[in-house]
């Protein structure tokens, strides 16, 4: 992430509804979880693999003293010979229940076969929540699954103004998500932006080497 994407950030927090949105929305995921480690899932679609909300939330969870953020990466495919915590394939969502929590982030359409395996974990008692970037038609089933979502609009044609993408507002959630006092006191968003900032300089390394 560069000095622009960083300035964003501050931006969107300072001037616009996205902190409140993805507070609320972070703060939907930390209640889910409730004091279960190990009960947070996570998964993307078959050509998008949320790798960095997977290492951000790992990093939530560890400095948070939260280890129930702490995510389980579900793939869609899973390569010979990887690690046991990348070789979780998508029949672990068949085997969701109540007490889990289901995280699925989409850049674009989730596919049947996704949204048979999130039918299934919702029915199974899983809580489901949706982040996407898709356009609206393209997300819309994946929505009416979701006990709650977050939807991030495509930019608007010819518009001048910068636009939040996907991957920023990750990065948004899962620091809300660690944050500690969830909905912020008097003066706590100057912390969250601390937070934020914090992140942000940590952005541009690759993901820590468990994932």
């Amino acid at each position: 992430m560069d000095a622009v994407r960083v300035a964003l950030l501050r931006e969107v927090l300072a001037g616009t509804e996205w902190l409140q949105d993805t507070r609320r929305f972070a703060g939907a995921l930390r209640a889910s979880v409730a004091r279960r480690h190990g009960g947070l899932l996570l998964v993307g679609t078959e050509g998008y693999e949320p790798w960095h909300l997977a290492a951000h939330l790992d990093d939530e969870a560890a400095w948070s003293g939260l280890p129930e953020l702490s995510p389980t990466l579900v793939r869609h495919r899973v390569p010979p010979g990887v690690p046991a915590h990348l070789s979780v394939g998508l029949g672990r969502l068949e085997a969701a229940r109540r007490g889990e929590t289901l995280l699925v982030v989409t850049a674009d359409e989730p596919g049947d076969g996704l949204l048979e395996r999130v039918h299934d974990a919702r029915r199974g008692g899983a809580t489901v929540l949706s982040l996407d970037g898709a356009p609206a038609e393209a997300g819309a089933e994946l929505r009416a699954l979701a006990h709650d979502q977050l939807a991030v609009p495509p930019p608007a044609p010819c518009s001048t103004r910068t636009e939040l993408d996907l991957d920023t507002v990750q990065h948004l959630v899962s620091a809300a998500a660690g944050e500690n006092g969830l909905p912020a006191p008097r003066g706590g968003r100057r912390r969250f932006r601390d937070r934020l900032a914090r992140l942000a300089d940590q952005l541009a390394a690759p993901p820590p080497p468990r994932w």
